[in-house]
This record gives structure tokens, sequence and C-alpha cells, in this order.
């Protein structure tokens, strides 16, 4: 059977000493063949052989992305196991609950910081016997080297490891993807070696991605967008990956890589957007009304090629010049490169996905879950709508139940919740996965998404309303960082707001508490007008409060990828919300 690490094996025979990926150690940018890659990840299953890794057992991954991370994933899955990515911000208690939930024996940490989380709850893991630190330097206590535990490896057979491998089949289990855990406690995804190696099949059909294609990496490598962008479409595709040395250095880093595949949150799209717009807006006026008109005129030609069209003369003549300009844009952000630019995790607002086409880059919207090995729908090149998450990828099939949530079907479809029969059986409808999401079909078959069903808020009056299209409208204003409509079983809509500082900065004085000064409120409550003026008079806004401070994953109000978590925010916001509603 064909399965992702058949696919590593064969790119590696191509093109073995072709780059796999860059990456930053010992103060320099290095490289790693495919080659070396390879030799990474067998001597890792072949340690994890070597110390009794039984089929399905799981091995825990703890740490920021670099090679060491994909070759634990890869060579886990070489062994038969598979890996439980944890996110770096988690606790020690989150740490705790996914190593004993897993039932991992095996934990590959990073560094220092995160070996200090698994010594911490340690004793309460009985079926913890390895710990590997990716960083020699912070080895401690019975923990060994990341490079030590490779060397270990040698001893035992490869041709062993190689049986384990060639004996897997498209049902046996290949990674854990825990839930961001928005709405309760996480749940372990379980994803078979099928749903993965069909899953990126679709995806590298659909945009055609190659061998000569570059991927980066700087999102959670335990979210499974980042996973299957960074580590599974290269090793399927042979493609390079370049890995961010932090989040801060991130800007920096995306020049120097100029990916031609980039995948973002819509929060990372919109700080792009926020910075590029105070760049143009400082600018001299003659050149700022000659940027202007050369997105007017890339949008044009971009949207044409939506649908495969062309421009005509006169327009095609204009782009000519308006896309030299727009090109000078996106080489300055490092995605001058991208064919492929690609949104998901949440819903992106419609005005960054046409400021971009401004640019003349198009941002693929693309809706999925864990469950769902990531893309479910997407939209793709020739055949575009925007705002709208597109058709079904190749292979899966979505329907709307009675109540408008979405269902899928398909060969992306998990195979169910470690441990949690009951939970698994609840999140389907016979072979229909149930989302939660709430949805619905355009006239030509694109799917748009309208909300969360738990997310739902049930004003007092018995009405049913979707809060998320109105976040996303009132963070169009320049000032809104974060928007979180509240009003579940209350008389009316509020609005709890965070301030953007880079829009603070643009909008002038704001004063040194700019959280009460009058021109930021008036400024806010015009746009909150405005977004009313277009809808229902159930859905407006009619109070608002700025918070003093972003969410933040600190305080638990953003899973790692910067989707809210809604129960948190009212719990630590509770005195505000009493205070709209006199409670």
């Amino acid at each position: 059977m064909t399965t992702l690490l058949t696919r590593f094996d064969e790119n590696v025979a191509a093109r073995p000493d072709t780059v796999a990926c860059h990456f930053y150690a010992e103060d320099e940018w290095t490289t790693q063949t495919w080659a070396e890659h390879q030799r990474n990840l067998r001597l890792f299953g072949r340690a994890l052989l070597a110390r009794g890794l039984k089929k399905a057992d799981t091995v825990g991954i703890l740490g920021f992305n670099r090679p060491e991370w994909a070759a634990s994933l890869l060579g886990t899955m070489a062994a038969g196991g598979a890996g439980a990515g944890i996110y770096t911000p988690n606790s020690p208690e989150q740490v705790r609950f996914i190593l004993d939930h897993a039932k991992s024996r095996f934990v590959v940490v990073e560094n220092a910081e995160q070996l200090a989380k698994v010594e911490e709850v340690r004793s309460t893991l009985p079926n913890l016997e390895h710990v590997i630190v990716m960083d020699a330097g912070d080895v401690r206590g019975d923990a060994i080297s990341f490079a030590d535990f490779l060397d270990s490896g040698a001893d035992y057979p490869e041709e062993d490891l190689m049986a384990v491998q060639e004996s897997l089949d498209t049902q046996d289990l290949a990674t854990l993807i825990y839930t961001s855990g928005t709405t309760g406690v996480p749940k372990a995804v379980m994803l078979s070696h099928g749903n993965v190696i069909e899953t990126v099949y679709a995806f590298a059909k659909m945009f055609t991605v190659t061998h000569e294609d570059v991927c980066f990496s700087y999102l959670p490598l335990a979210h499974i967008a980042e996973q299957m962008n960074s580590v599974v479409l290269p090793t399927y595709t042979g493609s390079t990956t370049y890995y961010v040395r932090s989040l801060e250095s991130m800007p920096e880093d995306l020049r120097r890589a100029r990916p031609t595949v980039f995948f973002a949150v819509p929060r990372v799209w919109e700080k792009f957007m926020s910075g590029i717009l105070a760049k143009l807006n400082d600018a001299p006026p003659l050149r700022r009304g000659l940027a202007n008109w050369a997105r007017k005129v890339c949008y044009k030609v971009t949207v044409l090629g939506h649908a495969e069209k062309k421009p005509g003369p006169f327009l095609a003549l204009q782009h000519k010049v308006a896309g030299k300009i727009t090109f000078k844009v996106r080489h300055a952000l490092g995605l001058d490169r991208a064919h492929l630019a690609v949104s998901g995790a949440a819903p992106v607002g419609r005005d960054v996905l046409d400021f971009f086409a401004s640019l003349g880059l198009t941002i693929f919207e693309v809706w999925g879950l864990s469950e769902t090995s990531g893309p479910a729908t997407w939209n793709r090149p020739g055949s575009i709508q925007l705002g709208t998450v597109g058709p079904p990828i190749i292979g899966c099939e979505v329907r709307l139940a009675d109540d408008g949530e979405v269902l899928v079907r398909g060969t992306n479809v998990f195979m169910g919740y470690l441990h949690n029969p009951e939970a698994t059986a609840e999140a389907f409808d016979g072979e229909w996965f149930k989302t939660g999401d709430l949805g619905g079909f355009d006239e030509n078959g694109y799917l748009q998404i309208t909300g969360r069903k738990k997310a739902l808020i049930i004003t007092a009056g018995g009405k049913n309303i979707g809060p998320e299209g109105i976040e996303g409208a009132l963070k169009e204003c320049d000032l809104v960082a974060d928007a979180v409509v509240v009003g579940d079983r209350q008389p009316f809509l509020a609005a709890l707001l965070s301030l953007d500082a880079e829009g603070l900065e643009r909008f002038g004085d704001a004063g040194d508490n700019p959280v009460e000064n009058p021109r930021v409120r008036e400024a806010i409550q015009a746009h909150i007008d405005d977004v009313n003026q277009r809808r229902s008079r159930v859905e407006n806004i009619r109070e608002f409060r700025i918070l003093p401070r972003n969410l933040t994953i600190e305080d638990g109000e953003l899973t790692p990828t910067m989707k809210v978590k809604r129960q948190p925010v009212h719990e630590n916001w509770a005195a505000l919300i009493d205070d709209i509603y006199g409670g």
C-alpha cells in the first residue's frame, strides 16, 4: 500500500541530495538534505522499536517548528506508532492531560522550558518512560538528547523497521490531533494513514504542488493545518520546508524564504494588511495615489483570473505598469513567489480577500476541521468565489442537515476520538460527520460557513443569531483587534472589543488612555452604526465595551491558532458583561 512514508522514500530515491528543509541552528541558517532527513526519521523509528514501541503506541511531541519535530512524527509513523503534538504555550497540567490521555511512553521536548513542564507532572504519568530533548545542552536527569536517541537506534536492524513500515495499512493510526478545546476538554482526533495520504493527494492535485515548491513553517505543528502544510505536503511532494526561527522573526524570515506555498490564519493576513496600509497611508500623496490606482487595476485583473478570463487590451496594458508596483509590495512582504496563498482555521473577512486581490495575490480560502484531516472544501485556481470556502475537495462529500449543520463524509474523515466512543458516536449521523458548523451553498455549489452551532446566541426574544459574521464585520474597523459578540438570553446584542495598536497609531493622538478617549469611542461607534445598517434589527449591536487589553492565549481566551474561546472570555470579562445588562 502507498503511504506517506512510501512517498517519502520515493522522493529520497529521486533527489537524495536536494534540500528538504532550511533551519536556524548555532547562530546560522543551515540545510538538511532528503537523505539526511530519511536517516534521522529511520534512526528515530529504530530507537523507538528498540525500546519496545508497539503498534498504535503514541509519542508526545512538545516543541516549536524544527526538523526534529518532523523526524519525530514521521519516525513514529514508520515504527507503527502515532505522534501526539502538544502546543508549546500549554501549561504543565495541559501537557499532563495529553500525555496521560494518549498513554504516551515517550515524549520529545524542545528545550529546558518544555522539559520543566514534563518534570513538574511526571510523577502523575505512570506510562511515561522516556524523555527526549531536542536541545542537547538542556538535558538533565534521566532525559536523553535527541542526537543520542538517534545514535541508539543504529543498533536496531533497519530491515525490521522497514518491515513494520511496509506492513502499515490504510486503517492504521498515523497521527493524533488534540482539538483546541474551545468548548471543553480537548479530544484526540485519530487520523489514519489513509486519511493522511488521500487528503494530501487531493491537496497536491488541486494546486499542482511539486518538489520545486517551498513551504513556510511557523504556525503550531500540533495543529492539523500546519502539520499538513509543512510536514505532510512536503513529504508527499518532495518540496522544501523553511522553518521560521521564532514568531518574532517571522516577517524577516518570510522575506528570506519567499515561499511558493503559504498558509495563514485570518489574524496573520489582517496584520499583513494593516502593516501595508500603514505604509501606504504614510507615503507622499503622489506615491499613494499611484499605489491606489495600481491596486484598482490589479484587482480587476485578479478577479478576472478567478474565472479564467483575460483582461481586454487596454486593461492588460495598464496591468503591465500596475503589476510592477504591486509586485514590489508582495516582494517586500516575502510573498512575491507565492502561487498558493491560503487562509483557514477561522473565517476571513471579505475586505482582507479583496485587499490582497488588489495586490495581485489570490488567497484561497479553505474550510475543514481536525476531524476532516484539515481541508474539506477549498476554492481552487480558475474557479474562485470570494467569500465562500469553495466546493468539496477530491474524495469528499458535503451536504446540509435539516437545521443547516454542515455534514461531511469521505476518505478524509477521521477514525474517531481516542478513548472516547461516546463522543465518536455523537459526532456521526450514519456515515456523515456532524461538523458543528452552520452553512449554505450558493448557486454554484460553493459552501458558505455562517457560524458554529455551539456559538449560537439565543436572545431573550428567542431569535437564533450566529455571532461570527457580526464579529468579522466589527473587525473591519481599523481600531478593532478583537471582537466578541455577547447577548445570550439577553434582550439585545452587545460587543466586547479590544484596540489594535497599529490602528491607534494611524488614528493619531488617542491620549494616554485610548480606552476612554471620546474620539476613539466615536470612531468605533460610527463603524458599528454602519455595520448595524447592513444587518437586521435583531442582529444590531446596541452597546459595546472596550477591553483594557487584547485577548491572549495565556489568559485562556484564544487557542494557539488565535481562535476565540468564548466561555473563558465570558468568565474573564463577566463584570463588563454584567455592566452592559445591569447584572
